[in-house]
């Protein structure tokens, strides 16, 4: 199947390669020349013949807001547009009414994988109509990891549906990190536990705990023995806030993925003023000591 690729990213890059490695015939588009096949997306559009599919792989926002209105002026009635980012759901149905009106049908499609899904494959939640996700199901199944179509592939429902899925995929993802992470702090406290990466590699087999993320935590401890090559300074891509914020509109308790993301916030501090509070209040109300910053550094 020939596809148009827009966004040869870390993942987009790797994506190009798994489905050529498929079979398929990929025209990729990056701003940057020394991977793009192509100039623009004009060029991108005219590579192809019609009817057209395009998937875009540009971080959310407002690069697939810019993405998908240049993609509308340049493709046509038949053709068919998925947004593989991480794209809010709530974008999802403005896009496909952009799209619409010029006869250009739209798919989202929650992905997962990172780095690892060139040779694991990706998880893939789509949303949009029956007909548009069959179309593109030759891709969908080269991507995804081998194995019964329904262990790495969910049609969720209409648009929106799959970034609303890979939405709380994520949210998910920030408690099962900070759960792992917590655990490892835990055993390294602890003088009796001689080596916190031994047992994380012991869980990898035969344990109710065993996961994918806790044999990375394992591997990340063997290259990098109590993790002093690294800060403990945390990002979060947006995904695990829209998870709370959805949760609250939908009044839907999560308080583990909300811990989680706060515990990322916590990190970004070097002297919480939370804390210094909490300190403050301890003084005041019992006679507790503090630290002075001359006492602590």
């Amino acid at each position: 199947m020939q596809l148009g690729l827009v966004g040869l990213g870390k993942m987009g890059f790797n994506m190009r390669a798994r489905l050529r490695d498929g079979g398929h015939e990929v025209v990729g588009y990056d701003p940057r020349p020394e991977v793009s096949d192509v100039a623009s997306l004009a060029d991108l559009a005219g590579a192809l013949a019609t009817p057209r599919v395009v998937w875009v792989m540009v971080p959310s926002g407002t690069v697939t807001d810019s993405t998908i209105k240049e993609l509308s002026e340049v493709l046509g009635e038949g053709d068919l547009v998925i947004d593989g980012g991480n794209s809010r759901y709530t974008e999802d149905a403005p896009h496909a009414e952009l799209l619409g009106a010029k006869g250009i049908a739209f798919v989202d499609a929650g992905v997962s994988g990172g780095i690892w899904g060139l040779t694991e494959g990706y998880g893939l939640m789509v949303g949009g109509s029956d007909a548009d996700v069959e179309r593109a199901m030759p891709i969908f199944d080269t991507l995804r990891p081998p194995g019964p179509r329904e262990d790495g592939f969910v049609h969720v429902g209409p648009v929106g549906a799959g970034h609303f899925a890979k939405m709380v995929h994520n949210g998910v993802e920030y408690a099962l990190m900070t759960a792992y992470a917590e655990g490892y702090e835990l055993l390294a406290a602890e003088d009796l536990v001689k080596d916190p990466q031994a047992v994380y590699q012991a869980w990898s087999n035969g344990t109710v705990v065993r996961s994918w993320l806790q044999q990375l935590l394992a591997r990340a401890l063997k290259d990098d023995p109590g993790l002093v090559e690294i800060s403990g300074y945390t990002e979060d891509s947006g995904e695990g806030r829209w998870t709370v914020e959805e949760a609250i509109r939908l009044r839907v308790p999560v308080p583990g993925i909300a811990a989680s993301l706060f515990a990322r916030f916590l990190s970004r501090q070097d002297d919480s003023p939370t804390m210094k509070a909490v300190a403050a209040l301890r003084n005041q109300f019992g006679g507790h000591a503090v630290k002075r910053v001359s006492e602590s550094g």
